[in-house]
């Protein structure tokens, strides 16, 4: 018998087996205090008492907790006049490919948003970003750029990234060439 674990009797016996080690892994041995003398440390490790979460400024974390905790100090908010810690950037690269466009064939159908498609607005479909997501499209044929708003799904052709409108991609001054190689930037 090659594979006996297939077996419904086996399978049977195996699965307490394997429900007890599961568990028995996923068991976290209770802290033990190492300067505590021998004595101490049984009664210690086993306290019935929960531990305590503590918050910020030393307060501990209960459930009302989140109620009575005090408002944050003016001195902790960054000020206006200091660099920030994390500046946004414009640029910040989605994605390079291949992008498409469609048009006059789907205008007025619905678009995977519910909304209908216009071949005379900035939009566009991706595979993967929310609905309703701006990103600013660059030819890199021609280098001008285009804000588009995303509200399809697709291209469905194997490496392209994007389908454009009709206008988004006559505004890129790419249209004739059917494809085009862009970059998608954070808007």
């Amino acid at each position: 018998m090659p594979h006996t674990w297939k077996h419904p009797a086996v399978r049977r016996h195996l699965a307490p087996v394997l429900l007890a080690a599961l568990l028995t892994a996923c068991a976290v041995p209770a802290p033990v205090q190492r300067d505590a003398p021998v004595g101490q440390q049984a009664d210690t490790a086993f306290s019935a008492e929960p531990a305590q979460a503590v918050g910020r400024a030393g307060i501990p974390l209960t459930p009302s907790a989140a109620l009575e905790m005090p408002p944050p100090d003016v001195s902790e908010s960054p000020s206006s006049d200091g660099p920030l810690a994390a500046p946004s950037v414009p640029d910040k690269l989605i994605d390079k490919g291949m992008a498409s466009w469609y048009g006059k064939r789907f205008h007025g159908r619905r678009t995977a948003s519910g909304e209908r498609y216009d071949m005379h607005t900035f939009t566009a479909a991706h595979k993967t970003l929310p609905f309703g997501t701006k990103v600013r499209v660059r030819s890199m044929h021609t280098g001008k750029e285009v804000v588009v708003r995303i509200n399809d799904r697709g291209p469905y052709t194997h490496k392209r990234i994007i389908d454009l409108s009709q206008a988004a991609i006559t505004a890129l001054g790419v249209r004739h060439r059917g494809v085009s190689v862009v970059e998608l930037l954070r808007e």
